[in-house]
């Protein structure tokens, strides 16, 4: 499949401090700007050194809070006004959450469905509009948009069914959303990971809980994943024999999958 070049303009992170939209930034960033948007409160400098590093030409911060939906639109707005076209969202915001006290705690549980799907179908409905309505580039593109589904959503599991449920609702979401956007001129990337070995598991590893078979590292997830955009897919698994393993999950018996770790 042949190459295609990124899109024209700012790359914009929705999860500033996200290990893997990071790692995804710093391999489209040479000579573009790139918009952190992340809730308040943290230090960013380690993040846009890193960007810098690389070639990007500025690094802007944004503040972003995923869960005040009601303030999506306003920021995306504010963001097209200050720096311009938007040539490639990354939407990499996401908890893990405790399955053990979301099972109990029902305000927990809903706090990891409204990060993981709620908030996504907000930004993503938002991110959609934005860029639909951004002129063709030189490419003929009006953008790209990336969004992180998991293998965790291809069947629920027993383990961590509140976070793969989110995940399930969000790839189907997702799905949906790419198939309205055909020949609009915005590309849509659903990437699905499976088990990933970064800061946003250790504290699982730290606990014993051993990463699952055909693991990743945050760094082979954004080398996948820029891969795919380049080459204008729709859905990307990391790693790829995920793809045809997924066509096994499904066909386990239910018996058997109810005791599968994460």
């Amino acid at each position: 499949m042949t190459d295609h070049p990124i899109p024209d303009g700012a790359i914009l992170l929705l999860g500033g401090r996200s290990e893997i939209g990071v790692e995804v930034a710093r391999r489209m960033c040479s000579g573009r700007v790139v918009i952190l948007a992340a809730r308040p409160g943290g230090d960013l400098s380690g993040q846009r050194e890193l960007l810098l590093a690389d070639g990007a030409s500025a690094v802007a911060t944004v503040t972003f809070d995923a869960d005040q939906t009601t303030t999506h639109a306003e920021t995306l707005v504010r963001v097209a006004a200050v720096h311009g076209r938007i040539g490639v969202a990354v939407v990499a915001f996401g908890i893990l959450g405790d399955q053990a006290r979301a099972e109990v705690d029902s305000a927990h549980a809903v706090q990891i469905a409204t990060t993981d799907y709620v908030a996504q179908v907000s930004v993503l409905t938002e991110l959609a509009s934005l860029l639909r309505a951004q002129e063709p580039d030189r490419y003929g593109s009006r953008g790209a948009i990336v969004a992180f589904s998991s293998v965790a959503g291809v069947r629920v599991r027993r383990a961590n069914y509140v976070y793969g449920s989110a995940k399930a609702g969000l790839d189907g979401f997702v799905s949906g959303m790419a198939d309205a956007l055909h020949g609009s001129g915005v590309h849509v990337l659903l990437a699905r990971p499976g088990f990933v070995i970064g800061q946003m598991t250790a504290g699982l590893v730290a606990s014993g809980v051993k990463p699952a078979p055909m693991s990743s590292t945050p760094q082979q997830v954004a080398d996948a994943t820029v891969s795919a955009l380049a080459r204008r897919r729709r859905v990307v698994w990391i790693p790829a024999v995920l793809g045809p393993a997924s066509v096994a999950m499904r066909l386990l018996p239910q018996a058997v999958w109810r005791r599968m770790p994460r």
